[in-house]
């Protein structure tokens, strides 16, 4: 690659030809600021925050602006700053600036550039048109009021996802990023995977927030409030106060559960072995007694949207699995209940999930047993460490020992590795390998499954016979391979699918990283880094060796797969397709 000589503010960098002039600055340890741009996401220039001045007529935008050998930036001139003043000057007098009482107060983008270009009122406040509030699905809201017309959301969802749910509609003034033909988000073929919430910079897509729901529970009488945090949720909790990216808070995590006032703590992990029981037995018998294959996972229910939208046709291919937070609700409610002598009807599941997928999920039809939610409340890690601040805990100081409940707590660095992308493959193939060899197969480590590419391949050998498989992660790589097997490019036995890049780890409902953060590191990588860290520290790490699986099977589900199994693990998935 052939390299180019830049000076920026004085400071002589070479780089790569094509670098972008913000890529270039950011190598030589030069803030340009932006609010457009996000990195592998979004780079269209059209917000001019990053303007500088590379001699020529005009001010360039840094972020789409390619380098030249010999190029002389300036980014700090009297001309760029005045520029920029004005640029958020303009932003600021078409946005509600409810700033005490924004969910993104202090972690907003464009609050963060106001106080660093001293810009504390806007001198073009004029008439503003007034939208209405889109809340009306169980888990987005969506403030056209806050919006910056940024486009971040809109590359998220159409670029990265596939879906292109919203989009910049109407012109001049009245630009505003929604649904075609005035619709409600819920009533799109949107996935609710809250990639376009991680992506806004401000306030304009957040989370439905159900944290009063909780409290609400917690402090009635007649209720036994059980809450189950989820793999990735411990891996990224700890942001919010400050911790970085990617530590493992699993102690902190259930220690601040227990002073919220839960009745019990119990861990997701537990649902994820479970899971492998179930997903591994299943892959193994469509295997050996010619089922539908490939067969998806299906722990994701934004991938599950995605494909009863898009691709109803593969509904067959789909596993019958529920996910682990619905798995580890309906044994609360089935199994816990009668050991604990607890009538279900009073047991109020929390679940703590990076996802904001997952509130959908929880309002399935398909996910009621006997009448009852498996899981009542589903709460992002967002969610969580509000509830944590408004409790006045200090997170920071708790005692990292673990304290989760037991009966279903016992858990393996199986489950723990569910939130990253491959995890979930990793894991069934630990248990799948052993079932098919009959024996205890002494690498659990599938390397290859791991890593944050759009879409990876590996082939295995199980029992003289190979196993080939696929990982996807984003609906947008998931459509790809779909394309690619639909046209006979390519065929898998067993396919893991995340709605989310990266997986869990990288899910809509955890903590926000800002787009200057994202330059420089991948929260996607140290979150997952985390979660095999995990893995590596647990005595078990196979699923089916946990004892407290071992245990539920014997005294309550009998066999994997098995009739009592399907009444409660097990489901089933609609067409949504409007076809």
């Amino acid at each position: 690659m052939a390299m180019v000589n830049v000076t920026i503010d004085g400071v002589k960098v070479q780089v790569e030809a094509g670098t972008t002039v913000l890529e270039a600055a950011h190598q030589a340890h030069i803030h340009i600021p932006t609010l457009c741009h996000l990195k592998d996401v979004n780079k269209i220039g059209a917000c001019r925050m990053c303007v500088v001045d590379v001699g020529a007529r005009a001010l360039a935008a840094a972020c789409v602006m390619p380098v030249s050998d010999g190029m002389v930036v300036k980014t700090n001139t009297p001309a760029v700053r005045q520029a920029r003043k004005s640029v958020l000057e303009l932003i600021l007098s078409n946005h509600e600036r409810k700033c005490l009482s924004c969910v993104r107060s202090k972690t907003c983008e464009l609050q963060a550039l106001a106080k660093d270009l001293g810009v504390d009122e806007s001198r073009f406040d004029g008439a503003n048109i007034e939208y209405p509030l889109d809340n009306f699905g169980p888990s987005i809201v969506r403030d056209p009021n806050k919006c910056i017309l940024c486009r971040r959301c809109v590359a998220a969802c159409r670029n990265v996802q596939g879906i292109g749910a919203i989009a910049a509609v109407n012109r001049g003034f009245k630009t505003v990023i929604a649904p075609a033909f005035e619709k409600k988000l819920s009533e799109t073929d949107c996935i609710n995977c809250g990639q376009c919430v991680v992506a806004c910079p401000v306030g304009a897509l957040r989370e439905k927030d159900d944290t009063d729901k909780v409290w609400e529970a917690l402090y009635d009488p007649e209720k036994f409030v059980v809450v189950q945090p989820a793999p990735a949720v411990r891996v990224a909790l700890g942001e919010e106060f400050g911790m970085p990216i990617g530590t493992r808070v699993t102690g902190k995590m259930s220690q601040a559960l227990k002073r919220l006032g839960f009745d019990k703590v119990f861990d997701t992990d537990f649902g994820a072995d479970l899971t492998i029981m179930e997903e591994a037995t299943e892959l193994v018998s469509r295997i050996k007694n010619g089922g539908v294959l490939p067969m998806f996972t299906s722990c994701s229910p934004g991938w599950i949207k995605y494909v009863e939208h898009n691709f109803p046709e593969l509904i067959p291919n789909l596993s019958t699995c529920k996910s682990p937070m619905q798995m580890e609700g309906a044994i609360i409610k089935s199994y816990y209940a009668e050991k604990a002598g607890i009538d279900p009807k009073n047991i109020v599941v929390v679940a703590v999930m990076p996802c904001v997928a997952k509130k959908f999920e929880i309002e399935r039809p398909e996910m009621e047993t006997d009448g009852m939610r498996s899981v009542d409340i589903s709460i992002t890690t967002r969610e969580l460490a509000r509830m944590i601040k408004d409790a006045r805990i200090d997170f920071t100081k708790l005692p990292d020992e673990e304290c989760f409940d037991e009966l279903v707590s016992e858990s393996t660095g199986a489950a723990a590795i569910f939130g990253a992308t491959g995890g979930v493959m990793e894991a069934a193939l630990r248990t799948a390998a052993d079932v098919l060899e009959n024996r205890s197969v002494e690498n659990v480590d599938y390397v290859a499954t791991r890593g944050i590419e759009g879409i990876k391949e590996a082939t295995f050998t199980l029992a003289g016979k190979e196993l080939k498989v696929a990982i996807a992660n984003s609906t947008g790589a998931a459509k790809k391979l779909i394309r690619r097997i639909q046209a006979g490019d390519a065929s898998y036995a067993f396919i893991e699918v995340m709605a989310c890049p990266g997986g869990c780890v990288n899910g809509g409902g955890q903590p926000m990283v800002n787009a200057e953060t994202r330059m420089d590191i991948d929260p996607r990588v140290e979150r997952a880094k985390g979660l095999y860290t995990e893995d590596e520290k647990k005595v078990i790490r196979k699923s089916h060796e946990n004892p407290d699986i071992k245990k539920l099977y014997a005294e309550y589900l009998g066999e994997p797969n098995g009739h009592r199994a399907h009444e409660l693990l097990h489901t089933h998935y609609v067409d949504r397709s409007k076809k």
